[in-house]
């Protein structure tokens, strides 16, 4: 059970690491998942923007790239690649803390891994009401 953070082509510090990967676990035990091995790589918009294009085929900008390697039902093992300028960008648009909207994009990887998606409006409404559970739940710990 291994929730690992990382950082690729930009400055950033990850607070609280160990109140996260608590965090973390508990979303996933809640929707009856254990987590096996989740790394996190914060990085900057090019870097995350060459992943897109070459991995996905994709010619945009994201602030979050999710990739299920699980191999067992009900484990989690995956990379979550986050754009902390796409963070930071999206926390001054919505006029909200970065912290809180760090948390949403942790929290949305990892519902993308416990079978969330988003691409129909029906799905998205799902994704926002659990995004803001689990950083309603941060805030609680």
């Amino acid at each position: 059970m291994a929730i690992l953070f990382f950082v690729e082509d930009c400055k950033f510090d990850l607070s609280k690491k160990l109140k996260r990967k608590k965090w973390l676990n508990t979303i996933a035990e809640a929707e009856g998942f254990k987590i096996k091995e989740l790394n996190f790589i914060f990085c900057s918009d090019e870097y995350l923007y060459q992943i897109n294009v070459n991995y996905l085929q994709h010619d945009t900008y994201t602030d979050i790239i999710t990739f299920d390697n699980s191999e067992k039902e009900n484990e989690i093992e995956g990379d979550i690649f986050i754009s902390i300028d796409r963070v930071q960008e999206n926390a001054a648009q919505f006029n909200i803390s970065e912290e809180e909207e760090l948390n949403r994009v942790l929290s949305h990887g990892l519902f993308h891994l416990l079978g969330y998606q988003d691409k129909k409006k029906t799905d998205a409404k799902i994704m926002r009401s659990k995004e803001q559970l689990a950083i309603n739940l941060f805030e609680q710990l």
